[in-house]
């Protein structure tokens, strides 16, 4: 009886059969590329959606005050769109420049900021509703205070890069909260704004606490300053009725807003009004009584309370999961950027915009003293948006040098 005619083939032969039998289990290892043209088009659009959202909100918010003063219910909506129009094509201008020409510059930014906040005190500054913050340069008005939070971002982390391990020694720390802190001081002293010299601050500590090899330290610092805030606050509290500082005041007026409701606790009772008039869904959009004089500048720092008026705790809680996502954006950017210089930045404005965001709602609600601090991308502000622009222009920059691999196509 013949024998079947597979087995009268050679060894080589058999072997090819063979994996052709099996061809489906015969997986090809796949090639990797690298794939170089990211951009974060998630973050670029949260961007563009907190900036309409704004300005719907300040069009509603500030329309009856532009009317009674300017006799153009749309006064402050035109400054504010035109302006943010043009800072997002400058944010997309700056995304397509590599961010690390930066290090070229960094004592010049620093420097500049410096000096531009100095000026404040001479006849270039100007002063707005009892604060001199401003600078006058020709056509040009800005509060150079928010250069500074850009210029303390950019240094520290070129500096933090330089250092390498000299960064956990006491000398490097020094060197780095002496840099931030200087100046934090010139914008207290020179521009009068605690608000933004205390962000300018932690935004030096949260950079170095990311750098530093160690956190026992931050954590026992942190816990110091609290026990101190407290002693202070507790021992102050006697005097501060009769003291003269208005710093002390707010304070007084945080603890018992109730007893200054038709004084300096005013504006944070109509702001807690507003947010309970509002309930859970809103009065709806446009319908806020609040924003009819009782809450005073509401297009400014005080707008989520007009926010929570009109479209209620669910509008509010919409706005804290926009920026939710604004910050989870910068966190993937800073987790994957190509090197240390790039992954700083865009922590330190993380940093910068949950200390804004924190403190400007913690104010509304009167978590916290009243800071004056707006809420970025939502509050009316030209020089604000500029620079929060420029931030996101630098963030989308270091994004556009994320290099991920991916397989290519199987054959």
């Amino acid at each position: 009886m013949p024998f079947p005619c597979f087995f009268l083939r050679t060894g080589k032969e058999s072997a090819i059969l063979y994996a052709m039998s099996r061809k489906k289990a015969v997986v090809r290892k796949p090639k990797i590329k690298k794939k170089t043209d990211y951009y974060d088009y998630s973050l670029l659009a949260v961007i563009i959606l907190l900036t309409c959202f704004g300005l719907v909100m300040l069009y509603s918010t500030s329309s009856y005050m532009a009317e009674l003063n300017y006799g153009d219910d749309m006064y402050y909506f035109k400054k504010q769109a035109a302006i943010s129009l043009a800072c997002i094509i400058a944010a997309l201008a700056i995304s397509k420049i590599d961010y690390h020409v930066l290090t070229r510059f960094t004592g010049v930014i620093y420097g500049v900021a410096a000096v531009l906040m100095l000026l404040v005190k001479t006849p270039l500054g100007r002063s707005a509703n009892g604060a001199r913050r401003w600078l006058n340069l020709g056509a040009l008005s800005f509060q150079p205070s928010e250069l500074a939070k850009i210029a303390v971002i950019v240094c520290l982390s070129y500096m933090i890069v330089n250092m390498g391990r000299k960064i956990g020694t006491l000398k490097g720390f020094m060197m780095l909260a002496g840099s931030g802190g200087a100046l934090a001081f010139i914008t207290y002293v020179f521009t009068d704004n605690l608000s933004t010299a205390i962000i300018i601050f932690g935004i030096t500590i949260g950079l170095i606490f990311i750098a530093h090899p160690k956190v026992r330290p931050f954590l026992i610092a942190a816990g110091i300053l609290l026990v101190v805030a407290i002693v202070a606050i507790s021992f102050l509290s006697a005097t501060m009725e009769t003291s003269s500082s208005f710093r002390l005041r707010r304070i007084l007026v945080w603890l018992h807003p109730e007893d200054y409701a038709s004084g300096d606790g005013y504006q944070t009772i109509q702001a807690l009004y507003a947010i309970g008039s509002g309930g859970f869904l809103g009065r709806g959009l446009g319908n806020s009584i609040q924003k009819l004089g009782s809450v005073p500048e509401a297009q400014n720092d005080m707008i989520f309370s007009i926010v929570c008026e009109e479209l209620g705790i669910l509008g509010g809680m919409i706005v804290l999961l926009l920026f939710a996502y604004l910050l989870y954006r910068l966190f993937f950017i800073a987790q994957n950027a190509p090197d240390l210089f790039g992954s700083l930045i865009v922590s330190g404005i993380f940093i910068h915009i949950a200390l804004q965001v924190i403190f400007n709602i913690a104010v509304v609600v009167n978590l916290m003293p009243n800071t004056g601090v707006t809420l970025p991308f939502i509050s009316y502000g030209g020089t604000s948006i500029l620079f929060l622009m420029a931030e996101m222009g630098l963030a989308l920059s270091v994004a556009r040098q994320i290099k991920f691999k991916e397989p290519e196509r199987l054959l």
